[in-house]
């Protein structure tokens, strides 16, 4: 019988956030002045949203310290201008709207450090230039009609994002995209697709993401298509966001997450808040050591996995004890449920199974196992993987 260790202390973590529905306050984001140009020119369909959402972004430059200037003369194209501007918002842009000089001016101001930010249908655009679409992040294929689906939060430390929860439903024109860009950008928001009709990326649809580019920024969100739109609070609230991380005033974490789209293994013992738990040796255990001394009612929380998008979960296990339940959780030891699995007695602690199972809960936010059962030292976790 193993010897009982001395518990830890527990590290609370932060509960789900609820939806925003107000902006955050002018003063919070107190800086020095700053200019952003609209780029609206339309060579193919045109939104009728487009004047509304000029407004939209002029009252937030008012309420928010940056002057906006709006305009749809390709010839703004130029280095000596593009330099006056710390961001350029493509808004609902369509089909070839600069010559291969504007393009060249554009592709050296960002990769020298502006920002671009493409509103919805900036997808629509310059397929025939290969930069934009490492820029934009992925073009265009087609949409159903307007309907209401479930917008997923999956990253809520972006400034354009954290006033989300992990849940968002709303209307509007949903694009499919020719490619997925999750290898390539951070994915900060995709759409539920079992909540609409006319998804056609397999269940793996990004709808807001962003990106390095050169020593700039990009940003881009597919919402945005309705007149209403750009009365929502919590949409104008992701736009000031993207504008205000692709004018380089606010830091955030653009680097496409390892294992996006795929699978994510993490050692259990790799934990970053816990309840009871500790480290446990064991010399047939992947890095030689499990999370262990697990009892009833004790939780492990993992700050480096998401658990937005997560689809199933895998766990590789061992016990000589009374076996239990694990329960997988987003955002707190408390949060939503995204599935339960059963861990049986494996006939010792050195022998080791993998159990799954899907997960049908949604959520965002760190994933956390808590684990229940009889009493005494119920199991181990060796490793375990989420995938997506």
């Amino acid at each position: 019988m193993r010897s009982l260790i001395a518990r830890g202390l527990a590290t609370a973590a932060a509960a789900t956030m609820a939806a925003a529905t107000v902006l955050v306050p002018a003063a919070a984001h107190a800086a020095a002045p700053y200019e952003v140009l609209v780029f609206s020119k339309t060579a193919g369909f045109r939104h009728d949203s487009i004047p509304t959402g000029i407004q939209a972004i002029r009252d937030l430059g008012t309420a928010n310290g940056f002057t906006v200037t709006a305009t749809e003369d390709a010839n703004a194209f130029n280095a000596s201008n593009l330099a006056t501007y710390e961001a350029v918002v493509f808004l609902s842009t369509t089909g070839d709207v600069l010559n291969a000089t504007q393009q060249t001016a554009f592709q050296n101001y960002v990769n020298g450090g502006g920002g671009y930010l493409g509103v919805h249908a900036a997808a629509d655009t310059e397929y025939d230039w290969a930069y934009y679409g490492q820029l934009v992040g992925a073009w265009f294929s087609g949409h159903p009609a307007i309907q209401q689906a479930t917008v997923k939060t999956e990253d809520n430390t972006h400034p354009a994002t954290s006033h989300l929860g992990a849940t968002w439903s709303r209307s509007d024109e949903w694009y499919n995209y020719r490619t997925n860009p999750r290898s390539t950008a951070r994915v900060l928001q995709s759409l539920d697709e079992g909540t609409y009709s006319g998804g056609t990326m397999n269940g793996d649809h990004p709808i807001t993401w962003c990106h390095p580019q050169g020593s700039g920024r990009s940003f881009y969100t597919g919402l945005g298509h309705t007149i209403q739109s750009y009365a929502e609070p919590a949409f104008r609230s992701l736009l000031l966001g993207g504008i205000r991380y692709a004018a380089g005033q606010v830091a955030a974490d653009c680097s496409p997450r390892t294992g996006g789209g795929g699978s994510t293994t993490v050692e259990g013992e790799a934990y970053t808040s816990n309840f009871g738990v500790q480290p446990a040796g064991h010399g047939t255990a992947s890095g030689g050591r499990t999370v262990g001394y697990i009892d009833n009612g004790d939780w492990a929380g993992y700050a480096s996995v998401n658990a937005s998008g997560a689809k199933t979960f895998s766990a590789r296990v061992s016990s000589a004890g009374a076996g239990g339940t694990i329960r997988v959780r987003a955002g707190s030891q408390t949060g939503t449920v995204l599935g339960t699995v059963t861990v049986p007695n494996t006939g010792s602690w050195d022998t080791f199974r993998t159990i799954s199972t899907n997960l049908t809960g949604t959520g965002s936010g760190p994933v956390f196992l808590t684990f229940s059962g009889g009493s005494g030292s119920l199991f181990d976790v060796d490793t375990f993987t989420i995938t997506r």
